[in-house]
């Protein structure tokens, strides 16, 4: 006999779990029994087919026709019911009509099973006795693999089994035990003790089967249930990340109205500030509010920093380069500082080559020796780089208050500060526990391994371990015409667009302060409608500073493009925003303009003019 197809012969297809389950997909014990049993459709009238052949092909000849045409037509008869039956289940299967009625499909399906039976049964009566050895023994093989094949589709019906037995194989045994052969009776007790053994094979079967359809149907449960959570999880993983993206849209928007105010008081104090020189108090009082702007303009880039790096608006571009050329700029930032405090500032090892993004090295180590200068208040902090095998180890030294080992674990948490350090004064406790949390987020994105091993009252040292790099060619040094704190700006025209009052008020007073000529406007339209009355023989700017978020959804780049088409593509730029928009470096490269963030400390802001107007344009 040929082997049954799988269950998923008679059955429709399983929806996707974004649409809901159909009634046909999910079934009670009964409907999965009927199923299978229908899915056996094909299997079974193969096996009728040979089986009708085998017997037609012994017994033609040996029987009359009166005797073989009705048993065949019987036989191509029940063949052809099983046909229409099997085909109009799976029509009712697939249009899924309300729900299945289970008990009608297996009653017609039991009826047509238990009528092969008797037809298998009919022909062991009819034609035993009018057969030959090897017909005879042929016959019961035929008949008996019907029984085994029956075992499979039958065994959950136990009942319907020892019936189509009995319609098989009673009339045969009947028929060899009452056909006067001296060995029939013998034959016919072996006949009764196979069909015996066969009936426990199909208890065993059907046990089994039971088990397995349990654990199906089971394995179906779990399945819906894992449906459930998986759409409850993506449900949730959505709301995250639109979470997120309001969180990091929110920084945004607010860093850059925030910041507005603070950018004109920085360019505000450091005009009055000029004007103060014979009155100590008021510039004391100058110099605490530039301090003031400082710090809130720390605590706005700490925050910006982790929303940016969160949002994955961080790219890191590693490049080969010499760890000299960070240790120069520590030492311009921090020299200063370290030296009001009586701390000594040591940086060694600026030959080594690393490989990595020198932005992001840059700011770890800015955020490491700021936590050392701040938390020494004797001694000294050495910035450090070392070779260890094919790696180079940049480690920043401090001789201060240390940190605890029960609090090493938490330091690289964002919002956590070290708590019980009376030896620090309170001016010096600024900042929202974000800076150790950016180096590490840092490290994170470069694969670079930071550990920190620490002694309370003895000091600190953060080591990042970098991969060598490759010596990179020599470059020519970019020459000054005059340094920023030597900064004049005389007879320079600086063109202003800003639309925001005070801070265009504030850089006019600055910029006016350090001699320079100003031409400010408000908005892009204005600005262009001045360039384009201005004839470039008479006029012409020497900078533009301009904001980036003008009136109508322009810009200040627009700014850029309308004036250097009136005064030539080799006009200095400078961009003022508050928006930490990654899109807007690629964008300074290709219209050739330079960045500042709010609020602009006056003296990055006289840096920057300087460098401006001492370097021609490419």
């Amino acid at each position: 006999m040929a082997q049954p197809d799988t269950l998923s012969a008679a059955r429709a297809p399983v929806p996707s779990p974004a649409v809901p389950a159909a009634p046909a997909t999910r079934h009670s014990v009964l409907g999965e029994e009927v199923l299978a049993a229908y899915a056996y459709t094909p299997a079974t009238l193969a096996g009728l087919v040979a089986g009708f052949g085998m017997l037609v092909a012994l017994f033609w000849g040996s029987l009359s026709l009166a005797v073989m045409l009705p048993w065949m037509l019987l036989f191509v008869s029940l063949w052809f019911v099983r046909i229409v039956l099997a085909r109009r289940f799976q029509a009712a299967v697939r249009r899924h009509e309300g729900a299945m009625d289970w008990p009608r499909w297996r009653l017609g399906w039991n009826v047509l099973t238990l009528c092969s039976a008797g037809a298998w049964g009919l022909a062991g009566w009819l034609f035993f006795t009018r057969g030959l050895g090897i017909q005879q023994t042929g016959l019961i093989l035929v008949i008996y693999t019907f029984c085994i094949a029956a075992v499979p589709v039958l065994a959950n019906q136990p009942r319907m089994f020892l019936a189509y037995v009995a319609l098989c194989f009673a009339p045969l045994i009947v028929r060899i035990a009452t056909g006067g052969d001296e060995h029939g009776l013998r034959l016919a007790g072996m006949l009764l003790i196979i069909i015996t053994l066969t009936t426990l094979l199909a208890r065993n079967y059907r046990q089994a089967l039971q088990r397995v359809i349990e654990l199906k149907l089971r394995a179906d449960d779990l399945l819906d249930q894992l449906r459930v959570e998986k759409r409850a999880a993506e449900q949730a993983r959505h709301e995250a990340e639109v979470a997120n993206r309001a969180k990091t849209q929110f920084f945004t928007a607010a860093s850059h109205d925030l910041r507005q105010p603070l950018h004109a008081m920085g360019l505000f104090a450091e005009a009055l500030r000029q004007r103060t020189h014979e009155q100590p108090e008021v510039a004391n009082l100058v110099n605490s509010i530039n301090a003031s702007v400082d710090a809130l303009e720390g605590l706005f880039s700490e925050l910006l920093d982790i929303t940016r790096i969160d949002a994955g608006g961080v790219e890191v571009r590693p490049q080969s380069f010499e760890v000299a050329d960070i240790l120069r700029k520590l030492r311009l930032h921090f020299e200063p500082t370290a030296f009001e405090k009586g701390l000594a500032l040591n940086l060694r090892g600026g030959h080594r080559v690393v490989h990595a993004d020198p932005l992001l090295v840059e700011r770890i180590l800015r955020n490491l020796v700021s936590n050392a200068i701040r938390y020494t208040n004797d001694g000294g902090v050495l910035v450090a780089a070392r070779a260890r095998g094919n790696h180079v180890i940049l480690q920043v030294w401090d001789s201060g208050l240390g940190i605890r080992e029960d609090q090493q674990a938490k330091v690289f948490e964002e919002f956590y500060q070290v708590p019980n350090t009376p030896a620090v004064a309170p001016h010096q406790r600024k900042g929202l526990g974000l800076g150790l949390a950016i180096v590490k987020r840092l490290a994170d994105l470069m694969g670079a391994p930071i550990t920190l091993r620490s002694r309370s009252g003895r000091g600190t040292v953060f080591t990042l371990e970098l991969p060598v790099g490759v010596k990179p060619a020599p470059q020519a040094a970019v020459p000054w015409s005059k340094g920023p704190l030597g900064l004049t700006l005389a007879g320079r025209l600086i063109v202003i667009v800003e639309d925001e009052p005070a801070v265009r008020s504030g850089l006019e007073v600055l910029l006016q302060g350090w001699g320079a000529q100003i031409a400010s406007f408000d908005s892009v339209a204005e600005s262009s409608a001045w360039a384009a009355a201005s004839d470039p023989a008479m006029v012409r700017p020497d900078l533009l500073i301009a904001d980036y978020r003008l009136e109508n959804g322009r810009n200040g780049v627009d700014a850029i493009v309308a004036l250097r088409e009136r005064f030539g593509a080799k006009l200095p730029a400078i961009v003022v925003t508050g928006s930490t928009m990654s899109s807007l470096d690629k964008e300074a490269q290709e219209k050739d303009f330079h960045l500042l963030l709010k609020p602009v400390v006056p003296n990055k802001l006289r840096a920057m003019i300087a460098f401006k107007l001492g370097v021609k344009s490419a």
